[in-house]
């Protein structure tokens, strides 16, 4: 059995809400998930002992937020080099925040990335059946990936 950290940031529930969805789609692929807030990350070493990374964010003004960023400034450091490994978001119209996390999980760590690019569903997906539907299935990319 594998072991997926699931690291987000959420403001009004919705990104957390998927980051949920996710942790049961990771379980029902037969691996442990384990979801934490980003504040709850102090440093690089709270990421180490994981074979797999999702870090989810929403957009906010176009861009992700301060915490998001600050944290793969730690993530960084946490050499993720070869993990299976995706990036997910909310957002209400313009949904940049999921695709940069990816592309920095991609081309700056050098990370084990899902060939699905971001999950990134609008506010009112979130708020639907098809919402768990998608984040099962983006899991079970990433599991496949371990």
């Amino acid at each position: 059995m594998k072991k997926v950290l699931i690291a987000y940031t959420s403001r009004a529930g919705n990104t957390e809400k998927m980051a949920d969805y996710l942790a049961e789609g990771i379980r029902m692929a037969g691996h442990e998930a384990t979801t934490v807030k980003l504040s709850k990350v102090e440093s690089e070493k709270d990421l180490n002992g994981y074979d797999g990374y999702i870090f989810g964010c929403p957009t906010y003004h176009k861009d992700m937020t301060g915490g998001m960023k600050q944290f793969l400034f730690k993530a960084k450091s946490a050499e993720l080099d070869g993990k299976a490994a995706g990036a997910f978001g909310s957002h209400t119209h313009s949904g940049e925040a999921a695709p940069m996390i990816f592309d920095t999980m991609e081309h700056v760590f050098k990370m084990n990335v899902v060939t699905l690019g971001p999950l990134n569903l609008t506010e009112s997906m979130v708020a639907s059946d098809e919402c768990m539907k998608a984040c099962h299935q983006y899991a079970k990319a990433v599991a496949e990936k371990l």
